[in-house]
């Protein structure tokens, strides 16, 4: 295999450090505690899963995790007050409404309720335009962490021709967006795309976001290039339920200069991210100086 691998586990395990290292200092120096709020409505049981991996994570590198678990059929209105709540805690930095929400809630709603500094998700409405115009904001937790592993990877991302694959508000869209801002020609593909294999291959950078398994072959890629496979699908092969990625991986990694794997490539940095993003809320909420290399 010619690719280089790029770990996820490994890189979101250092994040993690230096996360848990500027924390002690904000402790030491300023006597603050950064604070996560995980809001978390009905038994999704993948949502469990998360939040409770969330919790644990947050109190490993010494912040404070709060968890607010609401009946299924709790009311919008109610949901809404727990928000209110916990925009007025000083003492949260960070607040995190578990997605998906019941049917009854309306999401947009719920996300733009929480107050735009503490929304650590990076979802808010004036988090993406504060994004989309190149200013200070809370960024997605997923390419913020794909950035980060590119960077680690290349160094300079300048003047590199990065293809985007999926244009969801939550990988797709922002992707591009912190891809502009490091100055790559993005290009956003999607299922629409003509001649999309023609459009992927001639990217230095491939970012696949689409949530369909190994739709990406081998042969798309460009000798060379940089793949992040963002995806993690279910699949059943040979009687056996396995994880994969948007991209074959097999195929691709014969192609690929570097290349994450699914699982341990991009899923681990997405809650090093938003340990991350607590603590640069934390020290915003402060006038502190932020931590360098934890942000877009």
């Amino acid at each position: 295999m010619a690719a280089t691998l790029i770990d996820g586990k490994a890189f979101a395990a250092k994040v993690r450090g230096q996360v848990a290292e500027h924390v002690a200092r904000l402790k030491e120096e300023h006597g603050i505690t950064p604070g996560l709020a995980v809001v978390l409505v009905g038994e999704d049981p993948a949502s469990q899963v998360y939040v409770r991996s969330k919790g644990k994570q947050t109190v490993e590198v010494g912040m404070n995790s709060v968890e607010h678990k609401l009946d299924a059929d709790t009311s919008e209105a109610d949901l809404l007050a727990v928000v209110e709540q916990l925009n007025n805690d000083p003492s949260i930095h960070g607040i995190l409404v578990q997605l998906p929400l019941p049917k009854h809630m309306n999401e947009d709603l719920v996300i733009n309720s929480i107050a735009p500094e503490k929304d650590v998700d990076g979802f808010h409405i004036s988090n993406v335009g504060l994004l989309g115009t190149g200013q200070k904001s809370m960024v997605p937790c997923t390419p913020l962490g794909c950035l980060m592993m590119l960077r680690d990877h290349h160094g300079s991302l300048s003047g590199m021709d990065a293809v985007v694959i999926g244009r969801s508000n939550i990988v797709g869209k922002p992707m591009a967006q912190l891809l502009l801002g490091d100055s790559c020609t993005v290009t956003i593909a999607h299922s629409r795309t003509k001649d999309l294999p023609d459009v992927v291959r001639r990217a230095d950078i491939v970012v696949a976001a689409v949530g369909r398994p190994e739709m990406v072959p081998g042969d798309w890629i460009k000798e060379g290039a940089t793949v992040i496979d963002v995806g993690i699908n279910r699949i059943e092969r040979d009687g056996k339920t396995k994880l994969v990625g948007d991209v074959d991986f097999a195929s691709a990694a014969e192609r690929a200069g570097a290349i994450t794997p699914v699982p341990g490539g991009v899923g681990p940095m997405t809650i090093a991210c938003l340990l991350a993003n607590t603590v640069t809320a934390a020290c915003r909420a402060h006038g502190l100086k932020e931590p360098e290399g934890l942000t877009a």
